[in-house]
């Protein structure tokens, strides 16, 4: 039985994720179900991408991910289908799967044909779920579906270079359970206009001159611990999936903060960075 994962912006308080789960198991009793997550901030569609970009390739081949943000259909938001990567993917065209799929090619991309009821509130579970289980149970995109082929695409919100190559402008796209600031500026884009120069990164007032691969990478251990940097310390590194996050070490957004509170920064803030 494949595995069908969860990404919604229901959050936990409300009834809607264990419907989802009650009728996936009334139709599949055996069904094994992940949460990915509930807690994407609401119609939130770059931070979704993210989530489940960095989610779905930990998976094994054949799991069937439900994404469910912003998924009311209407004329210019289709239910989708698709294969790609190994993997199954049911939402919504709201430009969530040309950010997760940026770099791949889809195998196959169906526009879903199950009604959402009249009047019905909760596509997701209508249709999203109907679509899951048929594909659990082995079933083809083509019973669910015709083939589409007007993925949406928001190409916006991406860095961009200027001044001649030697300044990157980038955006806040996350900001996680620790208040770490995550940028979409991966590692190869940075390295592809570094070429070996020196850079100062920009966030508001905040200036970094130095990019980690560890959190830890800030302390020095052959020094005495009253001497060293550590918890409370602002870093900038390229983190699990390689884009450039700034954090506070060891830092707790519900006590003390975290980088995004303590530099002022939040979802679509600019960051720069200049290469001399």
């Amino acid at each position: 039985m494949a595995i069908i994962t969860l990404t919604t912006d229901f959050g936990l308080k409300d009834h809607f994720v264990g419907a989802l789960k009650g009728s996936i198991h009334t139709e599949l009793s055996d069904a094994q179900i992940v949460d990915i997550s509930h807690g994407i901030s609401p119609f939130n569609i770059h931070e979704c991408a993210y989530i489940v970009k960095n989610a779905y390739k930990s998976f094994p081949e054949g799991t069937i991910h439900i994404v469910g943000v912003d998924a009311e259909p209407t004329p210019e938001n289709q239910h989708i289908a698709m294969l790609v990567d190994g993997h199954y993917f049911i939402t919504a065209n709201t430009g969530v799967m040309g950010l997760i799929v940026s770099e791949i090619r889809p195998e196959k991309v169906v526009q879903v044909n199950i009604p959402n009821p009249e009047g019905g509130s909760f596509p997701v579970l209508d249709v999203f779920v109907k679509a899951a289980c048929h594909l659990a149970r082995g079933g083809t995109l083509e019973v669910v579906g015709k083939p589409f082929d007007s993925l949406k695409q928001l190409k916006a919100f991406a860095p961009t270079v200027t001044d001649g190559g030697n300044k990157i402008v980038g955006n806040v796209v996350y900001i996680d359970n620790y208040g770490n600031v995550v940028t979409n500026i991966h590692k190869n884009f940075f390295d592809a206009y570094r070429k070996g120069r020196d850079f100062e990164l920009n966030a508001r007032t905040t200036k970094i001159k130095k990019i980690h691969h560890r959190y830890s990478d800030i302390i020095n251990f052959d020094l005495e611990k009253s001497n060293r940097r550590g918890a409370g310390d602002l870093l900038a590194l390229f983190n699990s999936s390689q884009y450039i996050e700034l954090a506070i070490y060891k830092s707790d957004l519900n006590t003390v903060g975290g980088a995004a509170t303590l530099l002022g920064l939040d979802y679509r803030d600019m960051v720069t960075i200049n290469f001399y």
